[in-house]
């Protein structure tokens, strides 16, 4: 098998993006398409009632997996920058030592999920008349839980070396096995949300295996070996300073879904079967926009670990741009044509008034959250995962508990809560944003005088530990060591243009 890693580092910036992240975001939106078959199908076989109980664990699952897939967003960083820096042992640890966090994580996610499922359900306000289908999903999804991780973190793997397209065709190939078991199980074996979460865990199952083939039978640095999978206290250390903070972050998004969605529950299963039908719809814009940012904290990764500095706001300005113009387009339309999508699936007036107005309320104003992503994405990949995460933590969920608990005393509508959507990320945006060009002034210029240091002493600026942050005094030091050795050999790299 030929070597999947791509060089971000060097060549045109917007051109390697596009490449890079539309078979991330073909993949995120067929993910959100294989999700809707599941809503679809219960829909027109069952009723509203089990798509009610199904949207009613979209935050609750988010909330419990967030910690361990901001891991994976570590991963992506350590092997990315590894990727940049060279040395193909340092990528090799990282991969074995992910691959064997993703399980032992999602082992202990299956006794969380499981033996809590009914307590955090009745915390949330589910309704009574769902409650029971609501917690026999959750059961069921929690005991995939390994290979649902699995797949994040292989995913992220494959992410940090450039590798996008497969993981699209083995998505592809368990979401339509995932469609084909909805159908068997619902109308064949008879069964409602149990069929579907069954049905997700097998093709998750599928996915994650065909990832895993993919990194054992490598040649290039980004390979899964077996001596390299045990935990390794740099590698464990440098995951978890980053993924951890961006774990949190997850969480914290979660927490306020959770309360939102709590209060949502409140109304009734019409309102919650409206909202779980624009959910499904508001995730496609959210997915398609995800694939952008998450092309971001790749490319400033490995142009990070390649002491590439001069490309990283290129970058995020090109991603940017993009998330912008993909946000806008895919957001208005969906609120433009709520009503005849949700009526595809709903014959409900009701539910169809309440999906029709909670997108045209969020889903138009989605590139918000894109633009807030992008930063906080390239904060990352520069580094910078606890900042981003504080940040957030007080834009988005600390102010949208403040506006549901005070505002919803005052005004009892569901469309209240909604608004707090596009206001958090307008505010967060602001402070993500403010913070990433000082973070980014700031690295230029401790890198500026050293590196001139270098260039009269006639040495490059050598490299650090993989993963490790590029601070002044590090570069510095660097700098006085290439200073001190013999100028035999003078560098030989040449400036490339971006574009």
């Amino acid at each position: 098998m030929k070597k999947i890693e791509v060089d971000m580092t060097h060549g045109p910036i917007l051109k390697k993006i596009i490449i890079f992240a539309i078979p991330l975001i073909c993949t995120n939106v067929l993910q959100i398409l294989f999700n809707m078959a599941d809503v679809l199908t219960l829909g027109l076989f069952v009723n509203d009632r089990a798509v009610a109980a199904v949207g009613a664990n979209g935050a609750l699952i988010n909330l419990i997996t967030g910690l361990f897939v901001g891991l994976s967003a570590g991963a992506n960083v350590v092997v990315a920058r590894c990727l940049g820096k060279g040395g193909e042992e340092k990528v090799r640890r990282a991969v074995g030592m992910s691959v064997l966090l993703s399980l032992c994580s999602g082992v202990a996610l299956i006794f969380i999920g499981f033996f809590g499922a009914r307590t955090f359900l009745t915390w949330m306000n589910c309704d009574p008349n769902v409650l029971e289908m609501a917690t026999s999903y959750l059961k069921i999804y929690s005991l995939g839980m390994p290979v649902v991780l699995l797949y994040n973190f292989c995913a992220s793997i494959l992410r940090a070396a450039g590798e996008t397209r497969r993981p699209l065709m083995y998505l592809t190939i368990g979401g339509v096995l995932n469609v084909g078991l909805n159908i068997f199980f619902i109308l064949v074996v008879g069964l409602n949300v149990e069929g579907v979460a069954i049905a997700t865990i097998v093709s998750q199952a599928v996915s994650s295996a065909l990832c895993l083939i993919l990194l054992v039978k490598n040649r290039g640095a980004v390979k899964l070996c077996k001596k390299y999978i045990r935990f390794y206290k740099e590698e464990l250390a440098e995951v978890i300073k980053i993924g951890l903070p961006a774990g949190i972050q997850g969480c914290l998004f979660s927490i306020s879904n959770v309360v939102i969605q709590s209060a949502v529950n409140s109304f009734g299963d019409i309102v919650m079967a409206g909202n779980s039908y624009a959910q499904q719809f508001e995730a496609i814009v959210y997915q398609a926009m995800n694939g952008i940012a998450l092309a971001a904290m790749s490319f400033v990764g490995q142009n990070m670990g390649a002491h590439r500095y001069e490309r990283i706001n290129r970058i995020t300005y090109e991603c940017f741009i993009l998330v912008i113009a993909v946000g806008a387009v895919l957001g208005g339309t969906f609120a433009l044509l709520a009503r005849p999508l949700v009526g595809l699936i709903s014959s409900e007036p009701k539910t169809i008034e309440v999906a029709a107005g909670r997108m045209a309320i969020i889903a138009s104003t989605y590139f918000l959250d894109g633009i807030m992503d992008v930063y906080a994405y390239s904060l990352r990949g520069m580094g910078k995962s606890t900042t981003a995460m504080v940040i957030t933590l007080l834009g988005t969920c600390v102010f949208r508990m403040i506006w549901v608990y005070s505002l919803l005393e005052v005004i009892d509508e569901v469309f209240i809560i909604y608004w707090a959507y596009p206001i958090s990320w307008f505010i967060t945006s602001i402070g993500q944003a403010t913070f990433y060009h000082i973070t980014l002034n700031k690295l230029k210029k401790s890198v500026a005088q050293p590196a001139a240091v270098a260039a009269v002493a006639g040495g490059a600026v050598p490299e650090t530990v993989c993963g490790a942050e590029d601070t002044a005094e590090n570069i510095t030091a660097e700098v006085s060591a290439a200073a001190d050795a013999e100028p035999d050999n003078k560098s030989d790299d040449k400036t490339e243009k971006d574009r």
